[in-house]
């Protein structure tokens, strides 16, 4: 956790700036993973350098704009795109023809899973902006709703963590997993909604 302290470090000493230029750092794919860069943006809010629910609207918009971004850059150039040295290293041939076949696959449903997909996100975001597939404000739609789930997740987990390290570095470890566990619960809860929704118009139809 040595990155996390780190990054600790240098929010506490420049705040949300620092944050914020984190965020376009793992949205433009280099090597900065972006949960720990939200959990550390919660762990100085719980410290009380910052407050935790503008570091919450902060780290949304953070987390959006990086995406867009990566997205809008794909749409625009297209596969040309792929010859840029830093999205080659990123974005290979062959895994450029293994997302576009998971696209084929799961459509739409790629974008929004890619959030909880560590090493996924950038890949998934430009071949969806290269190929077409989906318009901007779609994508916008589908990360939004992704990332209400996960940025609050990460930065809620630092804040409650800010004072006991060894808890906090726990339940990181076991973020992904509890990531994955919530998403469950929202998607049950949801197709209970709509089961219930569709049991109410049928038992309302003449």
């Amino acid at each position: 956790m040595d990155l996390l302290q780190q990054l600790i470090t240098v929010f506490a000493e420049n705040g949300y700036v620092a944050v914020f230029i984190a965020l376009m750092i793992c949205g433009a794919g280099l090597p900065l993973p972006e949960d720990i860069t939200l959990v550390a943006g919660g762990v100085i809010a719980g410290l009380g350098y910052a407050n935790v629910h503008v570091m919450f609207a902060l780290t949304m918009f953070g987390v959006l704009l990086g995406d867009a971004a990566i997205f809008l850059l794909g749409h625009h150039y297209g596969p040309r795109m792929l010859k840029w040295r830093l999205v080659a290293r990123v974005l290979t041939p062959e895994r450029y023809a293994r997302v576009q076949e998971k696209f084929d696959r799961y459509g739409n449903r790629m974008l929004f899973f890619a959030r909880f997909l560590p090493g996924m996100r950038t890949t998934v975001y430009i071949t969806a902006g290269t190929t077409h597939r989906v318009s901007f404000w779609r994508f916008l739609l589908i990360d939004t709703l992704a990332a209400l789930i996960s940025v609050p997740f990460w930065v809620y987990l630092g804040y409650i963590g800010a004072n006991n390290h060894e808890w906090l570095v726990k339940w990181m470890h076991r973020g992904q997993t509890s990531l994955w566990v919530v998403l469950g619960i929202l998607l049950v809860a949801l197709l209970v909604l709509w089961w219930r929704h569709r049991c109410r118009a049928r038992c309302n139809l003449p």
